[in-house]
């Protein structure tokens, strides 16, 4: 069980469980999880680490839709900040106890402010990493925002403010 997993127990959040095969497509692994759990797209979104203003350790979580790109003048925004970068893998890794392409949003080694693309607020369920390639998460967006305190905000290219 992952800490993603132990901290929804603890808090009594209702969630669901999917695990899927994890493939190499060219498509691009959220993209290739939609797929694979069956849902739309839209509803499936990627945990993106970013550094700001150009050091490597003051770091961001960035929740956006995987059929989406991340504008890191957005993410500068609404975290507050001038600039980012998206952070570096192994400080990524190290930040939050998960690997690239399994980090979720939800029980990390260290709390680190979290915004959430404003689409999620139209959704009744959405899709996160649960911690590990291959296991997602199904709960309602307002209860990731409240487990991590984020706040809801533009991230995404070419998306209306």
């Amino acid at each position: 069980m992952t800490p993603a997993v132990q901290l929804l127990k603890r808090n009594n959040v209702p969630f669901e469980l999917h695990t899927f095969s994890v493939d190499d497509s060219n498509e691009g692994y959220g993209l290739a999880a939609a797929r694979a759990l069956g849902v739309p797209p839209e509803q499936v979104f990627k945990t993106l680490l970013v550094s700001f203003n150009g050091d490597p350790t003051l770091l961001g979580v960035c929740i956006l839709p995987v059929t989406h790109n991340l504008s890191l003048k957005r993410a500068a925004k609404a975290h507050g900040l001038k600039s980012a970068l998206m952070a570096d893998p192994t400080i990524a890794e190290k930040t939050t106890g998960y690997v690239v392409g399994g980090i979720s949003p939800l029980g990390q080694k260290k709390s680190l402010p979290t915004v959430i693309d404003q689409s999620a607020e139209g959704l009744h369920t959405f899709y996160v990493s649960a911690g590990k390639r291959g296991l997602d998460l199904a709960l309602a967006p307002a209860d990731l925002q409240q487990l991590t305190r984020a706040r809801l905000a533009p991230l995404c290219v070419n998306e209306e403010p």
